[in-house]
């Protein structure tokens, strides 16, 4: 009866648990696109295949078992070897079945998903590049009337959901400030790299994945069938960072893409016009506060104490406090602007991810803020010499 009992609390703990589960599914996200769709009839079939053989092969397990078991009358014939010839034949065939499987059944389906996988120019009407970071997507349009749009896409997720000191949304850890926009029903080829370590685009309803590698352009394609908002993640461990680094791609019909395009456009228009214009100090640090939580917080903290030694503290640092620029006017090596713009070490290059305005501006929060009080501003004009 004890016994009884225990199995009973167990079972109800079991179901009251149920409500915490995460969700789950039986099966593969709805595909979104043909190589994802292409992907999961592949699946299916190998499942049903592999599911045949193993039931066979239990069935004959099991009645071998029970048919010749020693309560039956059974003996085991142990001064007789079966013959060289038997035990080869009893070998060949079940290894020209599983051959014939695997090169015929299974291999023509796989053969032709690899090649979808591949063909990545055929037909495809624009073009994209993809950049992994620590911890970040940058995305740049190649060609058409996109070519020249280039953003930075960063988790939106703050350090206070993550902390449980504030309420988390449906998205946590997955939602990002930029989304990437592609047109529905257009094949897309995207080029991937990455700037620092392996990192890897993947979005399961789009059905591809490809590790991106530092110094090498890697291909893959896209064609989204149907509008909608799709998420993906980073499927390369690449860091303390790897969790926060999702992707969300808008995919809209052709007429919305456009309109996007020249939203997009007039919006980098103006963020680069910034450069141009003096800023206050004040708004200097407004917006270098927002640039340092989303690109810098991840590594040197919010409060800028650092995780020593890996990523030093900015409080009190003698790059952040020390001088920009020298006698003869240009930027000196080793400062603050020459290791935002160029990097050191762990520490990315940031002049391919930031305009003028925001390095300019994050520096500037760094100095005044933080525990520091350097009292001097870096304009984004001057950003914009150095980069020259």
């Amino acid at each position: 009866m004890q016994v009884l009992r225990k199995m009973g609390l167990g079972f109800a703990a079991m179901l009251a648990s149920i409500s915490a589960c995460a969700d789950y599914r039986w099966n593969f996200p709805e595909p979104a696109t043909p190589m994802a769709l292409d992907t999961l009839h592949v699946h299916n079939k190998f499942m049903i295949i592999i599911a045949i053989i193993f039931v066979s092969v239990l069935a004959v397990m099991i009645y071998s078992i029970f048919a010749h078991r020693k309560s039956k009358g059974c003996t085991p014939v142990v001064d007789k070897a079966p013959s060289t010839a038997v035990e080869i034949f009893w070998t060949l065939i079940p290894f020209a079945i599983l051959l014939l499987i695997d090169f015929v059944i299974m291999g023509i389906p796989a053969y032709h998903s690899v090649l979808m996988m591949e063909n990545t120019r055929d037909k495809a009407t624009m073009v994209i590049k993809v950049t992994g970071s620590q911890w970040r997507w940058q995305y740049e349009y190649m060609d058409g009337d996109a070519k020249g749009i280039k953003f930075v896409s960063n988790l939106t997720t703050t350090s206070d959901q993550m902390h449980n000191l504030a309420k988390k949304d449906d998205h946590y850890l997955l939602e990002v400030d930029n989304h990437l926009v592609l047109p529905v029903g257009e094949k897309v080829r995207v080029l991937m790299t990455a700037t620092d370590v392996l990192h890897n685009w993947w979005v399961p309803q789009f059905g591809s994945s490809r590790v991106a590698v530092p110094g090498f352009i890697r291909e893959t394609w896209v064609q989204v069938i149907r509008p909608g908002v799709y998420r993906g993640q980073c499927k390369e461990l690449c860091g303390k960072g790897h969790g926060y680094m999702p992707i969300v791609v808008d995919a809209v019909p052709m007429a919305d893409y456009k309109k996007w395009v020249v939203a997009k456009k007039a919006e980098l228009a103006k963020a680069n016009a910034g450069a141009d214009k003096e800023w206050t100090k004040e708004d200097l640090i407004k917006t270098g506060k927002g640039v340092y939580e989303k690109n810098c917080a991840v590594c040197h903290q919010v409060t800028g104490a650092g995780l020593p030694p890996a990523f030093p503290p900015l409080t009190g640092s003698k790059i952040a406090n020390g001088p920009i620029f020298g006698a003869d006017g240009k930027y000196m090596k080793d400062s603050h602007l020459d290791r935002v713009l160029n990097g050191i070490r762990v520490m990315p290059s940031w002049k391919a991810v930031l305009n003028d305005t925001e390095i300019a501006a994050v520096i500037t929060y760094e100095r005044n803020a933080l525990g520091n009080s350097v009292g001097d501003v870096l304009q984004p004009s001057q950003v914009k010499a150095a980069r020259q």
